[in-house]
């Protein structure tokens, strides 16, 4: 593959955070959303491949990494992240791109759909859901309760519970058991990339991560599904159990223009899994609804 510049810098949203922002490639501009916690490098994959014929654009979600911390609390919120994106767009000047949502990504692009739809020319949504991923995870109602327990241990001892939390994810072991989760399928992921998105959630704000986490609980964005009108790619995971298929099996259902595609041994992670497989589908996926990069426009 050709070497592809890179450039970044950021822009101040609405209330006036500064969000960070990477271009790469030329061609019809792709925008990529990752989920909760998650870091720029779980689209590595797609960056390198799609930026040889598209215009590929990752940011940072608002108190996550290299973008800033809202003075208001309150701007913690999936509605604030998607209004962040129509702000990249307008800040680079684009009328449409391509969305692709990994996990949370894909209830922040339905929410940034909701509030305006003129950005959005299709979508990808991958391991995605649009509601509580973790209301009856793994056949019961232990997570949720965990989490609410977590957040109050929180609330009683913040510096005690930041502290645990950083020793926690920083442990080798961890790697081990975000695997065991269906987080990643250990036996294709590199472990490497596994460690970069633990060191990236363990270097986040707690409080600012649980705010999301909770928002992202109560967010139910499924009345929007009949009202998404443009081609949709919806890829799941067999062995996601974070995110069981059910969730991207609805999506498909709901969403009339809408093609679907499940992994045989995708994780939560499925375009680190099998990368070379997810983006061959996009690009079809691409191609069938005419969205085609620089090599279809250029004499």
């Amino acid at each position: 593959m050709n070497a592809v510049q890179k450039t970044t810098g950021y822009f101040k949203s609405f209330d006036g955070t500064r969000i960070y922002y990477e271009v790469r490639g030329r061609g019809r501009p792709i925008v990529m959303s990752y989920g909760i916690g998650c870091v720029i490098n779980h689209w590595q994959h797609q960056i390198k491949n799609f930026s040889q014929y598209y215009q590929t654009i990752v940011f940072d979600f608002r108190a996550h990494h290299k973008s800033d911390m809202p003075q208001d609390r309150e701007h913690i919120s999936i509605d604030a992240i998607a209004r962040d994106i129509h702000g990249l767009m307008d800040h680079l000047g684009l009328e449409q791109a391509s969305f692709w949502g990994h996990s949370f990504g894909t209830q922040v692009l339905l929410r940034a759909y909701d509030i305006n739809p003129k950005y959005f020319h299709n979508l990808v949504f991958i391991n995605g859901f649009a509601s509580n991923p973790i209301a009856g995870m793994f056949g019961n109602d232990l997570a949720s309760q965990g989490f609410r327990l977590f957040k109050s241990g929180f609330d009683l001892a913040p510096e005690t519970l930041s502290y645990v939390w950083e020793i926690i994810l920083r442990n080798p072991l961890a790697v081990q058991a975000t695997a065991l989760l269906g987080g990643f399928n250990i036996t294709l992921t590199h472990l490497k990339d596994i460690e970069i998105y633990l060191r990236g959630v363990a270097a986040m704000d707690l409080n600012a991560f649980l705010k999301l986490f909770e928002n992202m609980m109560e967010y139910d964005a499924r009345g929007v599904f009949d009202r998404v009108d443009v081609p949709a790619l919806i890829i799941g995971g067999k062995k996601d159990s974070v995110t069981p298929q059910r969730y991207q099996e609805e999506m498909h259902q709901k969403i009339k223009k809408s093609q679907f595609l499940m992994v045989p041994y995708g994780s939560h992670c499925t375009q680190l899994d099998m990368p070379d497989f997810v983006n061959l589908r996009i690009d079809k996926f691409l191609e069938s609804i005419q969205y085609q990069g620089e090599r279809d426009i250029s004499p």
